[in-house]
């Protein structure tokens, strides 16, 4: 009896398993991908609106906007902006009151010369409008659920970002300096961000243009998107508006719904896969099974009138059922092939001849007629038998085509056939005293005897020639005006110990020529 793990339901049950978890995995992964390819999609359109907001809110500010930057990256580290300030209120009226003052007070619509002021109108004028764009940015990121908004002043030759609207609070120590707590806001936080890290930042400010993708940015603050929006006013670029979101939570519920999809996917493939397996073993499995019991009984009980009992057992049409009727069939002739065993000799007979065609076949290569790598390597051993006996006048010559590669890819390969047998038909037009082997694509090899021995000089030419004769033919086709690289080594005992010697020294030669033949192209 066969053990469990070697029935053939089982191994098709591995199979399946198997087919299931790939399926599972895969379906895992393009799902993964696809929705975080479409969330960026996603990201980047929201960002961009978000930032396109900030911007029409500035914009809409004009040109005391421009006044405000200015003298923010003049004046930032004189300023006292309270830390924990929650609405700008107190600075306007602080302003406005520094106005009455001086008797500078405005009426509705009135334009003033903001470079007129007193300093200290400036710097009031200055906190309020800086309170009131943290306080916009801050909430921008709270109604958008971002964990940054903020707006950049760069400093292009440096690679550097100002941090003008900040959209994390961070406070200044008693010497001015950014610190972990504080009194006043810390202005001008400046940072170095170098293209290479931040391109698609440098991009959009160097461009002018929004760009189709976001900068992720991987640091301590956190794993984010940014998009930034080029801030113009009356035509003059200012600076970037920055949004961030972040990615780990979204990737989380990506991975989820993933695993998810894994999950229902693999429940779906197992209830297909179990009905599809009891479907095959009451189908297939089971007539397997009784061909198998009878195929026994007949072995054991060389029994002739069990075909009869397998043709009865027979059902339907497919693949098994005709295995049945073949073996019936192979034990109802049994007797008549023994009888035949004289018609069978006489098919042996021909079949060794069919063998000995074949054997003639295999040592031909079939798109030139040409001997091939078998015929060579047989040929070789003939060689190396006359060098045992002290025959030494022959030689190889080795032939490469030129620009195979090249003429299949551009013309086709029945094109880069034409020029294989282009240049069979040369090797064996000026070889014609000696045997000419294909023993690669592009790789002829003539074992040099005899007169094409003596005259190999002349033969080389006689080639180089025809090569030459074939290039500037301008009725040929491009792939008929075939180029090749010939090299020819000569048996010498004082450097050759085997035919593989020569043979190498033949290749080298044949490299030689193809190195040369560039050389003279490139010139």
């Amino acid at each position: 009896m066969k053990k469990h793990k070697d029935r053939l339901l089982f191994k098709f049950a591995q199979i399946f398993i198997v087919f299931t978890l790939v399926a599972m995995l895969l379906s895992g992964i393009i799902t993964f991908i696809y929705q975080t390819n479409s969330y960026k999609k996603a990201v980047i359109k929201n960002l961009r609106n978000i930032a396109e907001y900030l911007e029409l809110l500035i914009q809409d500010f004009g040109e005391d906007f421009i006044s405000y930057q200015k003298y923010y990256m003049e004046h930032f580290a004189e300023a006292k902006i309270p830390f924990s300030f929650t609405e700008y209120n107190e600075a306007h009226r602080k302003y406005e009151k520094l106005l009455a003052n001086y008797g500078l007070e405005l009426k509705d619509g009135e334009k003033f010369d903001f470079e007129n002021f007193p300093e200290d109108v400036k710097m009031a004028y200055f906190t309020y409008i800086h309170e009131y764009w943290i306080l916009t940015f801050e909430k921008a990121r709270k109604a958008f659920n971002l964990p940054y908004t903020y707006y950049l002043v760069p400093k292009e030759k440096l690679f550097n970002m100002v941090y003008m609207i900040d959209g994390e609070r961070s406070p200044k120590n008693i010497f001015g300096e950014k610190s972990t707590r504080g009194d006043y806001l810390y202005l001008g936080d400046e940072y170095h961000n170098p293209y290479d890290t931040t391109p698609v930042q440098w991009d959009t400010w160097f461009t002018g243009i929004k760009q189709e993708n976001v900068q992720v940015w991987d640091n301590k603050w956190g794993h984010t998107y940014a998009y930034y929006v080029p801030l113009y006013i009356k035509g003059e670029k200012l600076g970037l508006v920055g949004a961030e979101i972040e990615v780990e939570d979204v990737n989380k519920e990506i991975l989820k719904n993933s695993v998810a999809q894994i999950g229902w996917v693999g429940i779906v493939l197992i209830v297909c896969i179990t009905i599809m397996l009891l479907f095959i073993r009451k189908k297939y499995i089971l007539k397997l099974v009784r061909l198998e019991a009878n195929l026994r009984d007949y072995s054991n009980q060389k029994n002739p009138e069990i075909a009869l009992k397998i043709q009865e057992e027979i059902t339907g049409n497919d693949e098994i059922s005709s295995l049945s009727r073949q073996f019936a069939f192979l034990i109802l002739k049994i007797e008549d092939y023994i009888k035949s065993l004289f018609d069978t000799s006489q098919k042996l007979k021909d079949s060794q001849a069919r063998a000995d065609k074949m054997k003639v076949i295999a040592n031909r290569d079939p798109l030139t007629g040409l001997r091939n790598k078998n015929a060579y390597d047989n040929e070789i051993i003939r060689l190396k038998e006359q060098v045992s006996l002290g025959k030494t006048d022959f030689g190889i010559a080795m032939i490469d085509l030129n620009f195979l590669k090249h003429i299949n890819d551009t013309y086709g390969h029945d094109q880069g056939n034409i020029a294989i047998k282009k240049l069979s038909s040369l090797v064996c037009q000026v070889f014609n005293h000696s045997p000419v082997f294909r023993i690669g694509g592009d790789e002829f090899v003539v074992i040099l005897e005899h007169l094409d021995y003596s005259e190999i000089d002349t033969l080389c030419m006689n080639f180089n020639i025809q090569l030459e004769i074939f290039s500037k033919n301008i009725d040929l086709k491009p792939w008929e005006q075939i180029s090749a690289a010939l090299g020819y080594a000569l048996y010498d005992k004082n450097q050759d110990y085997t035919v593989q010697d020569v043979f190498r020294r033949a290749d080298q030669a044949m490299y030689e020529r193809k190195k040369q033949m560039k050389a003279i192209r490139e010139d």
